[in-house]
């Protein structure tokens, strides 16, 4: 199964695919600096909850391995730095903060062995968070793959399905979540083509989604967003599987914008609506969806498409995401499997089943 790696641990650095440049240019940079990693996270050279978590980790990594303390002393105060610059670059992917707090309870044991391990202390502290981070990515792509093989069940054998957004192999590192299902029912023998909204306003879907599709020689349709209710009217599509940012205790699930009037016009139209998402996008401390932090991003990416200007100079609003209420979605599938309503019940389940 083919999957493009939107970021790689090498040794030169931390190797990340400009996904700003695609289709039409395919172009890697490398970063041995947190801060540039930070602002490929922030800038969206690499995008997608699950893989903005890979990225967080590997910048962290990446901080501490070329940090120049001498000290556990300095080395503590500049991890610190590294943590939040890193914090501070997109606030509603949840997946940014579980690898940020991983690493902070990761470093917090290895400093309590450092402090008594003497000389050699410090390199093998930083050589034990990047094996940290490359065990992230390969966790990664392992829960990928259970999401494809659980979400594969739940597909039609043939007809028409739908996503949004782009939650492939580029937004998490692995497979991809919600093309992650429809990449193993192919690979399964479902005679599928997916409708592929455009996801304005920063076309990730006709970027990016078609762009995946159409390498791995799966149809495809791509429509505009403007296009939904019409094809979901007029023709037999028979799910639509999607990925997520943020998920609340009772299912109620942030992704990119526009995925909530997809999820209505879904229930009047009798489509079954499923989340695929890892159990690192599940936020179990927050109740409801009504506590997901939504980004703000600029208005000069409403206003120019490619650089070109083509609105006015009008007040513009950018929410990146918007919020499906848990009672338009049917299932939403995880690693640990596929967990239904109600989801304040299934989702603490599957956690519990991550936690032991």
């Amino acid at each position: 199964m083919r999957a493009v790696e939107p970021i790689q641990w090498t040794e030169k650095g931390v190797v990340v695919l400009d996904q700003r440049l695609l289709p039409g240019e395919v172009a890697y940079r490398t970063y041995t600096d947190y801060r540039d990693v930070a602002r490929a996270i922030r800038e969206m050279e690499i995008r997608g909850a699950p893989a903005i978590g890979v990225a967080a980790a590997m910048g962290v990594a990446v901080g501490v391995q070329h940090s120049q303390a001498r000290t556990l002393s300095e080395l503590r105060s500049q991890f610190a730095v590294i943590c939040d610059t890193l914090a501070n670059t997109r606030p509603t992917a949840v997946d940014l903060f579980w690898a940020i707090d991983r690493f902070r309870r990761r470093f917090d044991e290895l400093a309590r062995e450092a402090e008594n391990d003497g000389a050699g202390s410090l390199d093998r502290l930083r050589a034990a968070l990047v094996a940290e981070a490359q065990k992230v990515h390969e966790e990664r792509r392992a829960a990928d793959l259970q999401i494809g093989k659980f979400g594969a069940e739940l597909l039609p054998k043939s007809g028409r399905v739908m996503t949004q957004c782009n939650a492939g192999a580029l937004a998490t590192g692995g497979i991809g979540t919600a093309l992650g299902v429809i990449r193993v029912a192919v690979e399964n023998g479902a005679k599928i083509s997916v409708l592929v909204p455009e996801t304005r306003p920063y076309l990730q879907g006709a970027r990016l989604t078609a762009w995946e599709l159409h390498q791995d020689g799966i149809p495809l349709t791509l429509i505009t967003d403007n296009m939904v209710g019409h094809f979901l009217k007029t023709e037999k599509v028979g799910a639509i599987v999607v990925g997520a940012d943020r998920i609340a205790a009772n299912g109620d699930t942030a992704n990119k914008i526009g995925t909530y009037g997809i999820a209505v016009l879904a229930r009047e139209h009798a489509v079954p609506f499923y989340v695929a998402a890892p159990l690192s996008t599940i936020d179990l401390s927050i109740p409801s969806g009504e506590k997901i932090p939504i980004e703000q991003r600029s208005a000069e990416e409403v206003t120019h498409v490619a650089g070109k200007k083509i609105a006015p100079d009008v007040d513009v609003a950018h929410p990146a995401f918007d919020v499906t209420p848990a009672h338009f979605i049917a299932a939403i599938i995880t690693e640990r499997g596929v967990a239904r309503p109600p989801f304040e019940e299934s989702l603490a389940k599957v956690a519990r089943i991550i936690s032991s």
